[in-house]
């Protein structure tokens, strides 16, 4: 499952961005374990944990987007547009705030 997020950063503020927005993912979401490791200025490898099924996937920081990768089995297909549109909100809030000066 790929999705895409749009930005207007440069790529270290972008980075930024995605890991303030990953670690509030992470403390409103606790319970599903996620975890995210940067293998590169670029590159971060995430995964978290749904009713004991770990879902693998990947973000990559692009020039004019935040690239999305994630593995969902087909049992939890349903819930991936729920799911899509989490994530994106927290990205969005803060490439909004990264905008303002307010990282």
């Amino acid at each position: 499952m790929k999705h895409s997020v749009e930005h207007d950063l440069d790529l270290a503020t972008a980075k930024k961005a995605t890991q303030k927005a990953f670690e509030s993912y992470s403390e409103r979401f606790e319970k599903y374990n996620p975890t995210a490791n940067w293998s590169s200025e670029t590159q971060c490898d995430v995964s978290f944990t749904v009713k004991g099924v770990k879902l693998d996937g990947a973000l990559e920081l692009k020039p004019k987007s935040i690239e999305m990768d994630l593995q969902v089995p087909l049992l939890f297909r349903p819930f991936k547009n729920k799911a899509l549109d989490v994530v994106e909100r927290e990205v969005r809030k803060w490439v909004e705030k990264a905008r303002n000066g307010e990282l």
